[in-house]
């Protein structure tokens, strides 16, 4: 259960599993991302510890119990604050803020699907993969790294922000990208997204709600 509080933060969408990212850059259509599914899902982050935050913010707001595991613990206490607390004054468990180490997963369902957040720096283990229908397992990449290959190519979904020119090179090698995709890469504002998948290449415009950025602050990049 989620607290009303929390869902007077986000504008969650009323999709079973879906949620609002952003909006069309051109027309300014609200785009959704399926995050929570029946069956196992992998997305990657590639990008700041910004969007990492808001990504697990509006899962929390369609239902989804929040894992995190992280070496910079602090900079996920904000979620744990939104969450709210019980009766009692402890944390609301519906988020969990974990060392980079392996530990038994709440089991999902439709009712309580479990997104698994994994901020472990460039290069992430295969800690929590997905395995059950309704986990969504999220790899957050500060940047792209060669050895980062293996984990981007198996993304059912992957979010960049803005890239460096020597990194959209390598986004091109790993998804085997045009050059009018890359010059894209290097050129999105720092509000933008691009939204990769199979048969999928979407710009959005990220949107923040006015009680989002009083969660985590304005729509940034970089952390």
């Amino acid at each position: 259960m989620v607290s009303p509080d929390m869902l007077d933060h986000v504008s969650p969408s009323g999709d079973r599993g879906g949620m609002v990212l952003g909006q069309n850059t051109q027309g300014g259509e609200p785009l959704m991302v399926s995050t929570m599914r029946p069956a196992p899902t992998r997305i990657v982050l590639v990008g700041g510890l910004y969007l990492a935050l808001q990504t697990a913010l509006r899962a929390m707001a369609v239902g989804a119990w929040v894992v995190v595991a992280t070496g910079r613990p602090t900079k996920w206490q904000v979620l744990q604050k939104a969450a709210g607390t019980t009766p009692d004054g402890r944390p609301v468990p519906i988020v969990q803020i974990r060392r980079l180490s392996p530990v038994e997963l709440p089991r999902p369902t439709e009712d309580s699907p479990l997104l698994v957040v994994h901020d472990g720096g460039p290069t992430p283990q295969e800690l929590f993969p997905p395995r059950t229908p309704w986990q969504t397992t999220i790899y957050v990449l500060p940047y792209l790294h060669p050895q980062a290959g293996a984990t981007a190519n198996a993304a059912d979904l992957v979010l960049m922000q803005r890239l460096p020119s020597g990194q959209a090179q390598l986004a091109s090698r790993i998804w085997r990208l045009p050059p009018p995709m890359i010059n894209q890469l290097t050129s999105l504002q720092d509000d933008q997204v691009v939204a990769l998948g199979a048969n999928l290449w979407r710009p959005l415009r990220l949107v923040t709600t006015q009680r989002e950025q009083q969660i985590i602050g304005p729509i940034r990049r970089g952390d």
